[in-house]
């Protein structure tokens, strides 16, 4: 029984990041992938030849792709819920009667 050596696993309570995108935008992506697949199996059936609807599809991945990596580097981990939280607020609270402050004594 000599001397243990024990690893410290630093990357407890960090947030999961795949190639720059954190958190929840990684579901974002493959939600968003998903439906890129779809759509072009609905235009393959549809019948419209492959060059477009590689092209719309290659078109529309490109945008959700840039559009995904600007909200998670702006938002970041949290900000993006933060964000919408925030815009459920009221900006102002108005009372007719002061009723309500009687009551706090």
């Amino acid at each position: 029984m000599g001397n243990s050596i024990y690893h410290i696993n630093k990357g407890i309570n960090k947030s999961i990041e795949f190639k720059g995108l954190k958190a929840q935008y990684i579901w974002y992506f493959g939600g968003g992938i998903v439906v890129l697949m779809i759509l072009f199996s609905m235009m393959y059936f549809i019948g419209l030849p492959s060059f477009i609807s590689l092209g719309i599809i290659g078109i529309a991945g490109t945008v959700m792709a840039v559009k995904i990596y600007k909200m998670s580097h702006k938002y970041g981990e949290h900000g993006m819920m933060k964000e919408l939280a925030k815009r459920q607020l009221p900006t102002v609270v108005k009372t007719q009667s002061r009723r309500i402050y009687k009551m706090a004594k």
